[in-house]
């Protein structure tokens, strides 16, 4: 590895680093401030890290991992999304945990499993990323252990995630034994001369996809979200929403795409029907919820399911789609999730999570009320939102591959997610009610009420004017084609 490898690999790198920096004084300081101050430091000097990178890609650095445009751009994405949720969950565990050092060593970890993903080219740099992705979550999840919900969330999400570890590992397996190799683009070769690979390298493929739907909560593999969102601390909900189904779903593009599996008809079919069945159920589910962290888990499965569509649909403008869409997702989701941080401010109670306790919220808090109906309305679709803008680049996407049944169940199920969104807005708008009287409200100018602030600037920039982001996608796209 020489000197402009350790270049393209200096995000990856520093985010390490930070990681090990934090751990580190943690061990030797317990000073809850300036472990959240070294995390943030880090975060942004990997973020500065990007320029540099981005001058010298694309670049393959080993077998196992690529640094291009695509992964540089998730790779943004991620480590700005990291950014907001550190900020949240330090108002958050500053009124909650007793020692909550720990909790940045394990959020770095996973972020940069996550940035793993986005790089990978290979089935061993997939495998290591999504473990070291995942395995930090459980603990994260389980965070707040005097209390029961977050401790049967992350029992939850350790036994299925690890079955579903056990399911790709499997097709893995299988791939590599009907082709010899594990490495996306030698896969691409072999598939191509044709049926020769057998029926193990189809059977592979779909036990890999199996287990990616499960970690992306894509039906029939979603029961898991609802009670890990409601369980989990408000800011590794956000984290779970975004940077974790953001950099698995970035991963199964390329994964598709490199492998040449969108020209198998079997593999089209199969997330064809995985993203109609994700559409419907996951809007039909969310209808009756009473819950907001259940409500946005089951939108969670629709909103995978509409990006599905991109994926199925393929060619250019599927990448600028699914990038446009993420982007938009990560900033709304944060959001909504931000919110809800900052009413959660009893220790006592868990989250503010019913939607009777947003009540009245207008009148106690417009500024809350006001940002948290922006983030539903951008989920909602409704026009001078980022969200509008990501629905309709994931229409022409779907147009341009005249995926037409896709999307004409993605209008029915936009309309239909539409009413919940609805829902919990009436609500913020209705007489205070008692509950929300009686729970204080934290919103700290330097932490959790700065990130909530910002996404909704951005929600509503990038909504009324998204060229800056479009030029940065069509770029991204004519460099990854």
């Amino acid at each position: 590895m020489n000197g402009t490898d350790l270049l393209v690999l200096s995000p990856l790198i520093v985010l390490a680093a930070t990681a090990v920096s934090v751990m580190v004084m943690a061990a030797f300081c317990r000073r809850h401030g300036a472990v959240a101050l070294m995390t943030q430091a880090g975060l942004i000097l990997s973020l500065a890290a990007l320029g540099p990178a981005a001058s010298h890609a694309p670049r393959i650095v080993t077998p196992l991992l690529i640094v291009d445009h695509y992964g540089i751009y998730f790779t943004g994405l991620i480590l700005a999304a990291t950014i907001a949720v550190a900020a949240l969950s330090y108002d958050y565990l500053e009124r909650r945990a007793r020692r909550p050092e720990e909790f940045y060593v394990l959020l770095l970890t996973a972020s940069l499993g996550a940035v793993v993903l986005v790089a990978s080219r290979h089935f061993a740099s997939f495998f290591l990323g999504v473990e070291l992705l995942s395995i930090p979550l459980f603990a994260m999840i389980a965070y707040q252990k005097r209390q029961w919900r977050p401790l049967e969330a992350g029992t939850k999400y350790l036994i299925l995630s690890g079955a579903s570890s056990a399911i790709f590992l499997f097709g893995m397996a299988l791939v590599y034994s009907g082709l010899g190799t594990m490495a996306f683009d030698r896969i691409a070769a072999s598939m191509a001369r044709g049926p020769a690979a057998g029926p193990y390298v189809l059977a592979g493929v779909a036990l890999v996809l199996a287990g990616l739907s499960f970690k992306l909560s894509l039906v029939p593999f979603h029961m898991w979200v609802a009670d890990v969102y409601e369980g989990a601390p408000a800011p590794v909900s956000a984290y779970i929403a975004t940077i974790s189904k953001g950099s698995v779903f970035a991963l199964l593009f390329r994964y598709v795409t490199d492998t040449g599996a969108y020209r198998d008809q079997a593999v089209i079919v199969i997330l064809t029907t995985v993203a109609v069945a994700s559409m419907l159920i996951g809007n039909l589910l969310a209808l009756l919820q009473g819950s907001v962290k259940r409500v946005l888990a089951y939108s969670s499965v629709a909103h995978m399911g509409y990006l599905l569509v991109a994926l199925v649909a393929g060619g250019g403008i599927a990448v600028e789609a699914v990038g446009f869409y993420l982007a938009a997702y990560f900033v709304t989701v944060i959001g909504a999730f931000g919110v809800v941080t900052l009413l959660s401010g009893n220790p006592e109670h868990g989250d503010t999570d019913a939607v009777e306790d947003y009540q009245g919220l207008f009148w106690k808090r417009p500024w809350l009320a006001a940002v948290l109906t922006a983030m539903l309305l951008s989920l909602a679709g409704i026009p001078v939102t980022m969200g509008f803008v990501a629905k309709f680049y994931v229409m022409a996407a779907g147009v341009s591959g005249a995926t037409w049944a896709l999307v004409y169940v993605l209008i029915a199920a936009s309309a239909i997610g539409l009413y919940y969104y609805l829902r919990i807005v009436i609500a913020l708008y209705r007489p205070v009610s008692e509950r929300l009287r009686q729970v204080p409200l934290f919103p700290s100018p330097f932490g959790g009420a700065t990130v909530v602030l910002v996404a909704a600037f951005l929600l509503l920039w990038l909504g009324v004017y998204p060229a800056p982001l479009i030029d940065l996608l069509h770029a991204t796209a004519e460099n990854a084609g």
